[in-house]
């Protein structure tokens, strides 16, 4: 399902010798004009249901889309994290609707980044503690009996030690003998059938996606999709054994989850590339920061969504803080993100 080719220039180019104290950039990165029109008529196919071959083609589709995701993941940026960290800001707005919720992107950075540490971050603050574990932490731990139990009680689901058990063999399961597209449906059956619920679903999806590929860290790409299959959560369903029902993925809703896959993975080469002039732009003016410790704050900067301007940093103040944060706006680097005269936060 997902080819091998390279779509995208690599960061590779180098300038002379006499040029290489200066920040080292390639091309922008840029989606390819046919992969975003597959993309528009998958989701057509997938909604009209029209085709005698329309499951293989997006098959095809989706695996072009997370293959020329696969290879912007393996250039490991600097700024990676900021990017994972806004898509999984994305995915918690859309598991807050999901759940009944109402709160917008600014409201939940609100929930986290202005709660002192040891407080309650809500519900819907839970949710974005979820995404950004699964965008954080290495894809390899992620289904460990422990970090499941943690997501759980991040997406506010009543569990036990009998459930979670069962859940990491399942899963288990799913990720050593189900192909690509059984392992996306299988992890969204899983979820339901436990009583769990599509985003939590998306969350599972995600994080097997990442660890098929062998990357480093899982990105959020269902959980950003509001229609990702039916969310039927609620009451645990009777356990179906596990041969019977993730190798073979029902048609309809593998079209469906497919579609959804591959435009997640477009709007994340498009967040790459913005985000990509954006931390470039960072990284050039850092040299002209004379601040102490401005080094601390631009790594910050590229490794996190927002930062908030009463983060403390060793060796600046807080007025040092604020006048480096108006020194990187004026110079084009970061934004304000809250659109506050107090209780500001700043980020790519």
């Amino acid at each position: 399902m997902i080819p091998r080719s390279k779509p995208f220039p690599n960061r590779t180019a180098r300038r002379s010798d006499s040029a290489a104290d200066e920040p080292q950039f390639s091309e922008p990165t840029a989606v390819p004009g046919w992969l975003r029109r597959a993309v528009a008529d998958a989701q057509t196919v997938a909604a009209q249901g029209f085709g005698p071959n329309a499951l293989e083609d997006i098959i095809v589709t989706a695996g072009a889309a997370i293959g020329a995701l696969d290879h912007v993941v393996r250039r490991q940026e600097r700024w990676a994290g900021a990017w994972r960290q806004r898509l999984a800001l994305g995915a918690a707005v859309v598991a807050a609707r999901q759940a009944g919720r109402v709160e917008d992107e600014a409201a939940l950075r609100d929930a986290l980044l202005l709660t002192r540490p040891g407080d309650e971050v809500g519900p819907a603050g839970s949710l974005l503690l979820a995404w950004r574990r699964l965008a954080a932490r290495p894809a390899a731990e992620l289904l460990t009996e422990s970090s499941l139990a943690a997501a759980l009680d991040e997406f506010c689901h009543a569990r036990d030690n009998a459930v979670i058990d069962d859940l990491a063999n399942e899963l288990e399961k799913l990720g050593a003998h189900a192909g690509t597209v059984g392992m996306l449906t299988g992890a969204l059956a899983i979820a339901d059938r436990h009583g769990f619920g599509r985003s939590f679903g998306s969350w599972l999806a995600d994080v097997l996606l990442a660890q098929r590929l062998g990357w480093t860290h899982a990105v959020p790409l269902l959980g950003t999709q509001a229609a990702s299959g039916k969310n039927t959560g609620g009451r645990r369903r009777p356990a179906i054994p596990f041969a019977a029902t993730s190798l073979e993925p029902e048609p309809e809703r593998a079209k469906t989850l497919l579609a959804a896959q591959a435009r997640a993975a477009l709007n994340a080469l498009d967040l790459f590339a913005e985000l990509e002039r954006r931390a470039d732009r960072l990284i050039a003016v850092a040299p002209k920061l004379r601040a102490r410790a401005s080094d601390l704050v631009v790594d910050r900067l590229l490794a996190e969504d927002a930062i908030v301007a009463s983060q403390k940093f060793s060796g600046m103040s807080d007025r040092g803080l604020r006048r480096l944060f108006d020194r990187l706006v004026e110079l084009g680097a970061v934004r304000e993100l809250s659109g506050r005269t107090s209780f500001r936060m700043y980020g790519l």
